[in-house]
């Protein structure tokens, strides 16, 4: 049986057979060891910059925003923040509430 970091990159390929310009991804990090979240984070950087869209469902705000041109902030289901991926990492609210900084 696959581990959860080669079952997620087997996902990610099987999704790249299609040739999509869009590709959604609901929480990819959930439950990977950190190292493999670093990989699977660098394989959706090179996606995005070979031009496919990315739609991107993330609990890790700090690689969601990094790899962001917009992005929306749930809260409760409503939307509290949004704005710029760079623009939100130096929001003072998100820093506090939600990157612990």
């Amino acid at each position: 049986s696959l581990s959860g970091g080669e079952a997620q990159m087997l996902a990610i390929a099987r999704a790249l057979m299609s040739e999509p310009k869009m590709l959604l991804f609901d929480e990819p990090s959930l439950g990977l060891a950190p190292m493999i979240v670093e990989k699977v984070f660098e394989v959706i950087k090179t996606l995005k910059q070979r031009g496919i869209t990315i739609l991107l469902v993330e609990q890790h705000v700090q690689h969601a925003l990094e790899l962001a041109d917009y992005a929306y902030v749930l809260e409760n289901g409503r939307i509290v923040l949004e704005g710029g991926g760079q623009e939100l990492l130096e929001n003072p609210h998100l820093k506090k509430h939600y990157l612990g900084l």
